[in-house]
């Protein structure tokens, strides 16, 4: 398998070290505009482009991966695409080019993959079954925090595309999680917000939300989403009437309370989990893993993908409810 990794930054050489892992013989490529990127790349045995049109013009790719900033990558895909490839592409943001990226997609015939990794996360699959299996009434509590200096450390936060409104670090957090949440309690129909600043970052959007969601089916959900908090935390809680679930955002902290024990109870959703040292502990590899992997099972025509930019859409116009709330 020949692969394109378009993007090789720190998102990129992750992506392209994971799917060494999952296909161990892919022959991997690389775009990227910067040549510090590139000799880096080449260290790591992926071969480096300049441009995708160079790549394309060199060599035949099964699938590309896009791994750069949200705004470039209608652009990316729509190259992409025109050049015959099945896209892999990181969370988007905006909807920008949407409709028409659909429509060349379906059009060549070629798969338009989407990431959602928390969908990949056997703690939200787990919470998702419970919660249906219960058939009642629920209400959750989510707050989701780290300290927007604290996500890539190795770089300034102001260079990197949370530094721009369109893409900033609290709406990241929403678009990283808001898609388990639909799929787990469906569509919202009411929105309420309080947002504000309690920072001095150097950012022109709020860096704290409290939001207030009235799912269709009738499951109130209280989300707190900042860039403020000192410890990353991702904190969630379930409730209703004989159901309680706790979890405090890694494979070692999912709970599940026992009312005739009076006890909280340890549920172990993996057998074993990979984590990267330079990222906080509720961020878990093998959701990633079992992402890459979903890709190639819908390249060979024996799976679905768990998301689509159809069902972002969605997503992303209750971001926009959200912050216009």
């Amino acid at each position: 398998m020949e692969l394109l990794v378009v993007g090789l930054g720190s998102m990129g050489k992750r992506r392209a070290r994971l799917i060494r892992g999952v296909e161990p013989s892919a022959a991997l490529a690389g775009v990227d505009f910067a040549p510090a990127r590139r000799e880096e790349a080449r260290a790591l045995g992926i071969e480096p482009y300049e441009s995708i049109a160079a790549a394309v013009a060199a060599r035949h790719f099964d699938a590309a991966f896009v791994c750069t900033a949200p705004l470039t990558h209608a652009g990316i895909i729509g190259e992409l695409l025109d050049a015959g490839l099945p896209v892999f592409t990181e969370l988007n943001l905006v909807v920008d080019g949407y409709d028409a990226l659909i429509a060349k997609a379906a059009q060549k015939g070629l798969p338009l993959f989407l990431s959602s990794t928390m969908l990949y996360r056997a703690e939200t699959q787990y919470i998702k079954r419970r919660v249906a299996a219960f058939a009642k009434p629920v209400n959750y509590i989510y707050h989701i925090g780290q300290y927007l200096p604290d996500w890539h450390p190795w770089e300034n936060y102001k260079n990197f595309f949370v530094g721009d409104r369109r893409t900033g670090g609290v709406r990241e957090i929403f678009g990283i999680d808001l898609p388990w949440l639909l799929d787990a309690f469906g569509s919202v129909k009411h929105v309420y917000a309080e947002k504000d600043k309690l920072s001095g970052l150097e950012i022109d959007y709020p860096d704290s939300y409290f939001v207030t969601l009235r799912h269709e089916n009738g499951t109130k959900g209280l989300l707190a989403a900042d860039v403020v908090s000192p410890k990353a935390v991702r904190n969630f809680e379930v409730f209703g009437e004989g159901l309680h679930l706790f979890w405090e955002g890694n494979p070692r902290a999912l709970y599940s309370y026992n009312a005739e024990t009076r006890e909280k109870e340890f549920v172990d959703t993996y057998g074993s989990f990979e984590h990267d040292a330079r990222y906080s502990d509720n961020i878990v590899e093998n959701a990633y893993v079992d992402e890459i992997t979903n890709f190639f099972g819908v390249l060979a025509g024996r799976e679905q993908p768990r998301w689509s930019f159809e069902k972002d859409k969605e997503a992303i116009a209750l971001i926009e409810r959200i912050e216009g709330a």
